[in-house]
């Protein structure tokens, strides 16, 4: 089985402008991102434009609710991928 690699990266308030370099530096390789709804458009748009986008959560009571984050995300990096969170 070939490992891929899961980081976990903090979007901060939303402006793309106020992330880290290494938030940045980690998102712009990826194949796969999970994100939930509190993630702007302008930060998800700094991605791979092939990347996979995985919405993982919900907002204010809105939108899918996945109760088991963790093995969903592993199901990917298991398959080799690089996946920002």
């Amino acid at each position: 089985m070939t490992g891929g690699f899961v980081y976990l990266v903090g979007a901060g308030p939303g402006d793309p402008c106020l992330l880290t370099l290494r938030a940045f530096e980690l998102l712009r390789p990826a194949e796969v991102v999970a994100y939930d709804e509190l993630v702007s458009r302008e930060i998800l748009a700094l991605a791979p434009n092939d990347a996979e986008f995985l919405n993982v959560g919900h907002r204010g009571g809105h939108g899918p609710i996945i109760p088991s984050l963790h093995p969903f995300v592993l199901e990917h990096a298991r398959t080799g991928k690089k996946l920002s969170a």
